[in-house]
Formats: structure tokens, C-alpha cells, sequence
């Protein structure tokens, strides 16, 4: 199973990464509320933890616990970002799902500039890639159903996705998975 870890020691990441195989890909996307937090995926995570003893993870979200929904028009996959990294940047702006917006339901490419790291809409596509990708991310299980259902339409698969989230808000989701203290 696929996991998501939050970890503090972000020089102690910065120390590491520097000293990874150059043909390592560490991904680790600081938190955009919390400062001196990093969100890393799994693999990312070994990477590190090969250089030494390893690191402490705050918490550990399961991969299937931040649901992704590509829709029915998905292309350009191999352009598409890992699952692990696009997990660990929806976690990084405390959101609990994602849906790629690249594509209307009419097919058209969606044109989006995002304000800040903070936009619920951003660009993520895998190192190297070529097509770009927007997504469009979720902080509640409402905020899900209510956008899915005004940009899907009628798409059931949509909306039956959106109220099939595991999570109602960021705080139910790491609260879940918060180890008690």
C-alpha cells in the first residue's frame, strides 16, 4: 500500500537530496500553512531514508485515503504527474481530493492561471513531461460534490465519486491518521 508522509526535518531532507543518485526524483512539497513541514510519497521517502537513519514521519496517510479522478476524457498520459506526487501537493494545500480539469465536458482545453500556491485549480505534470495538466483540488467532500456537479453535469460517475470521499474536511482526514501523542 502506497503511503503519504509528513515529515519536519527539512534540512535534514535539503541535506539528503543532496546527496541522492543523480537520477533520483525527491519530491517533497513543503505545507502551505504550515511551515517546515514536507509532504513526500513513499518512494521519495526510501530515497531518502537509504541515506541514513530514517526519517521521522509526523503522520502517514494512506495513497487511497486522497482520492484522484481523471474523468472520462483523460489524455496525454504520459505526460500525466505519479499518483505519489500529485497526492503529496493536494496534501500540501490541506486538500483531501483531486480531479483533472485539464479537458471541459465539452472536450475544450481548460485555460486557468493560477493566483497562488493556493489556488484550488494548478498545473502538475510529471518531471520531464510535455503536455501540462490542471487540477482542480478539494478541501471538503462538499466543495467535491458541488463543483463536479456544476463542470460534469450529468456525469453520475463524477458525482458517485465525489460522495464516495473518504474524508469530509482536511482536519477529519488527519485527524484519522494522527498518531495519538
Amino acid at each position: 500500500m502506497s503511503v503519504v508522509h509528513l515529515l519536519a526535518d527539512g534540512e535534514e531532507i535539503a541535506r539528503r537530496r543532496g546527496r541522492a543518485p543523480k537520477d533520483s526524483v525527491i519530491e517533497a512539497w513543503g505545507d502551505l500553512y504550515l511551515p517546515g513541514l514536507y509532504w513526500l510519497g513513499e518512494r521519495s521517502k526510501a530515497i531518502l531514508d537509504a541515506l541514513g537513519p530514517p526519517l521521522a514521519s509526523e503522520v502517514s496517510i494512506p495513497a487511497a485515503a486522497v482520492p484522484v479522478y481523471y474523468g472520462p476524457q483523460l489524455c496525454d498520459l504520459e505526460s500525466l504527474p505519479t499518483e505519489e506526487s500529485l497526492r503529496s501537493r493536494v496534501l500540501s494545500a490541506h486538500g483531501i481530493a483531486v480531479a483533472w480539469i485539464t479537458l471541459d465536458r465539452f472536450g475544450e482545453r481548460t485555460s486557468h492561471t493560477p493566483a497562488s500556491p493556493l489556488d484550488a485549480a494548478f498545473h502538475l505534470r510529471r518531471l520531464g513531461g510535455g503536455a501540462g495538466h490542471l487540477w482542480r483540488l478539494f478541501t471538503t467532500k462538499k466543495a467535491a460534490a458541488a463543483y463536479l456537479g456544476e463542470h460534469y453535469g450529468g456525469d453520475t460517475e463524477a458525482l458517485e465519486w465525489a460522495e464516495k470521499l473518504p474524508a469530509e474536511s482536511f482536519d477529519t482526514l488527519l485527524a484519522r491518521y494522527t498518531p495519538p501523542r
